[in-house]
């Protein structure tokens, strides 16, 4: 592996020569409409694009994104959701490139847990003005992802959520899809040790988070993307009322509690293990079956973020 330039040097490249790639996912809810605007902000803002690849089938992200890293980027630049997002950040971890995020999702939990603006020319003008950081990737099984995994109705509404009505209500779609599954939905019963110590728990939802946000609302007030944490924490219990109104209470108000007082188990490892072994989710993916293990690798994917981002 290449040595990595200091996080200053780097930053100073992007300033300077503003060398990037562009890849947006265009059939992402926004990403097609916003083509255009994303090339024409870039260019006003003074990038040299070295590369343009817009994504028209997923299935070819992979094979699109190793071609725009061939071409030497400092930054590349990745517009779509968290799924095309997620899929980017295992391109670029550990490598001696910058990952620049342009929100053009749903919820984009990627990039609010960066802290950027939502509009895309605040989150451009970042890619300009902000600087070098390195955040924490999260590693389920063999899979590195940016934000979360998730167990339980999540999964089934990932599923069954539809594209239409994401894009008519964005984030709302998903506690309205819920209210569908979750009549036909039976609890789980998951098991996490951390550090030798096993939680037991009865839940219809659990969520292990890296990032600070979960569908497009803040997991707790003290949550960072950049802590070294994993962060466990199930969604009401093994009552679908109970998870019914705390889905509605989070979405109307994002109200969290603190990671002191909130019912939250927080380790760099976690072991996994459900009653019955359940799909996961990782950050859109499902993929991988329970039991499992999730870690953290601190600093291992750089990206741009504003100035006032705190790097640990």
């Amino acid at each position: 592996m290449a040595e990595l330039r200091t996080k200053a040097e780097h930053t100073e490249a992007i300033r300077t020569e503003r060398r990037v790639c562009v890849v947006v996912n265009t059939r992402s809810r926004r990403g097609r409409r916003r083509y255009p605007q994303v090339l024409r902000i870039l260019r006003a803002e003074g990038f040299d694009i070295l590369g343009l690849f817009p994504v028209e089938d997923p299935r070819h992200l992979r094979a699109i994104l190793d071609g725009a890293l061939e071409a030497g980027p400092d930054l590349l630049v990745v517009g779509g959701g968290d799924g095309t997002l997620s899929a980017a950040v295992k391109h670029v971890a550990h490598r001696d490139v910058a990952l620049g995020v342009l929100p053009l999702g749903t919820t984009n939990n990627f990039a609010r847990s960066l802290g950027l603006p939502l509009d895309l020319a605040g989150a451009i003008r970042v890619l300009r003005t902000g600087k070098v950081a390195d955040i924490d990737l999260g590693v389920a099984g063999d899979r590195e992802f940016a934000n979360l995994a998730s167990f339980g109705v999540s999964v089934e509404v990932a599923g069954t959520v539809k594209p239409w009505l994401k894009r008519l209500l964005g984030r709302a779609a998903y506690p309205l899809t819920a209210l569908t599954v979750l009549p036909g939905h039976r609890p789980f019963r998951a098991f996490i040790t951390v550090k030798g110590r096993r939680h037991e728990l009865l839940t219809h939802q659990l969520n292990i988070a890296n990032g600070r946000f979960h569908g497009g609302w803040q997991v707790a007030r003290d949550i960072s993307i950049d802590d070294g944490l994993l962060v466990a924490y199930q969604l009401g219990s093994g009552k679908r009322l109970r998870l019914l109104l705390e889905t509605l209470v989070r979405a109307a108000t994002g109200r969290w509690r603190s990671l002191a007082g909130g019912p939250f188990v927080i380790g760099t490892e976690m072991y996994l293990e459900t009653d019955p072994p359940m799909a996961a989710d990782v950050d859109g993916e499902v993929r991988l079956m329970t039991p499992l293990t999730i870690r953290t690798v601190p600093n291992g994917l750089r990206v741009m973020v504003p100035e006032d981002f705190v790097d640990s």
